[in-house]
């Protein structure tokens, strides 16, 4: 079983990257003139699906009489490391790994030519690039406890019959 402390720092340290993403995200959101690609709207969502996910996750966290069944903490879990994932290899994906300093490579990038200050987008979004990737790693850890913590709990991981214990032969 996960100590109480362990989680709460964790969970903590998630709610800080989040919240670090989610101005990011909603700087760059609220400097476009042009529109917003849809990656830059999935990346909100990531970060608001992640944010109402912890307000459950630091009750569970606290008091495990806010629990309820012990699977929903490793389904949380478990679809916030898929979506920060996803969410963090697109946008590193569609940056690429050029010099925000570049015009031409601001001017002709779908996710930076639509701001009146491309420079200033390209550096947000390479800082919620990182921060998604550090998200992603805080909630991996997240997870693998919360499975462990399952396993613990009476969640039955295992799929399939077992036969009788040894000492009901």
């Amino acid at each position: 079983m996960v100590s109480r402390p362990i989680n709460l720092i964790l969970r903590a340290v998630e709610f800080f990257f989040i919240l670090v993403i989610m101005a990011l995200i909603g700087n760059v959101i609220a400097m476009a003139f042009a529109g917003n690609p849809s990656l830059v709207n999935y990346d909100m969502f990531v970060a608001a699906f992640s944010m109402l996910s912890l307000f459950y996750l630091f009750l569970a966290a606290w008091s495990d009489s806010f629990t309820g069944h012990p699977i929903i903490p490793i389904v949380l879990d478990a679809l916030n490391v898929l979506f920060l994932f996803c969410a963090a290899v697109a946008t590193a994906a569609e940056l690429g790994v050029h010099s925000c300093s570049n015009s031409g490579y601001t001017q002709h990038n779908k996710l930076t030519n639509g701001a009146n200050d491309r420079k200033g987008r390209c550096h947000e979004l390479q800082a919620a690039c990182a921060f998604f990737w550090f998200a992603w790693a805080a909630w991996t850890v997240s997870f693998v406890l919360s499975l462990l913590g399952g396993a613990g709990g009476g969640v039955n991981m295992r799929m399939g019959r077992r036969g009788p214990a040894m000492s009901q032969v």
